[in-house]
């Protein structure tokens, strides 16, 4: 490949400009569609509250739309991190699994009581791999056993929690959680090995988590996603074709 397009797809990646400009768009768009002003109050989800906003929040409302942005704003860090192969990515991934926890639970998703602990623990355990100075590797047969194991325990779980703890209901709405977070599992687990071929999960968990977050009215994390999807892209072949960033550091 061009050598410039090769530097061109390092510079996108190790951006801090693309940092910024990841949290700025998401920001500007949620108060565009006035996302902020989204309540969580009695069980229900209350979007475009206008000027009900601070009655309802007085009445006990938690401020669901606020608390989205900022764990959008936090995920999106994470992600542009780890993309630069920096530690600090993974930290904050553990981070994100308790918030997002709460976020998937209140729209609607209950088992997240019992799969979001094992994303905690998968980004814990991918936090431990990098910091002894993992090198990125290519696909290989214990790839593939990740990947079908997560989506495995993702069905079964997912199913289990709603069981457990209803939830939204849905067929469509149960298997799509399900999948993705198989997907994301696999993601998480893989991602402790640096994998490059890691991507190509997120490519595919990005997607559905477009559809989902679109049936959830969480437009915050739509726009997310959608930047995801792009960084996710670029990424695949930043890592493919310029490596490890840490070439001088064995591997263990």
């Amino acid at each position: 490949m061009n050598q410039r397009l090769k530097a061109l797809i390092h510079f996108y990646v190790h951006s801090n400009l693309m940092d910024i400009f990841g949290v700025l768009l998401i920001l500007a768009i949620c108060l565009w569609r006035r996302f902020h002003e989204t309540v969580y109050l009695d069980g229900e989800v209350l979007v475009n509250t206008g000027g009900q906003y601070s009655q309802l929040i007085a009445g006990g409302g938690f401020p669901l739309g606020y608390y989205a942005m900022c764990a959008a704003v936090l995920s999106v860090l994470s992600g542009r991190f780890t993309a630069k192969q920096n530690n600090f990515g993974n930290i904050l991934g553990i981070v994100i699994a308790v918030t997002s926890g709460v976020l998937d639970y209140l729209f609607g998703n209950h088992s997240a009581v019992i799969t979001y602990p094992i994303t905690f623990a998968a980004a814990s355990f991918a936090t431990y791999k990098w910091s002894t100075g993992i090198k990125i590797r290519q696909i290989d047969r214990q790839y593939y056993l990740i990947l079908g194991s997560a989506l495995l325990l993702a069905f079964g779980l997912v199913h289990l929690g709603f069981y457990l703890f209803g939830g939204k209901p849905g067929f469509v709405f149960r298997n799509s959680v399900a999948l993705i977070f198989g997907l994301s599992l696999a993601g998480n687990v893989s991602n402790a090995f640096k994998y490059q071929e890691t991507w190509f999960n997120w490519m595919a968990y990005n997607v559905l988590q477009l559809i989902k977050n679109t049936l959830q009215l969480n437009f915050a994390n739509v726009i997310k996603y959608i930047f995801y999807m792009v960084s996710a892209v670029i990424t695949y072949f930043d890592w493919k074709l310029n490596g490890d960033i840490n070439q001088h550091r064995p591997s263990p």
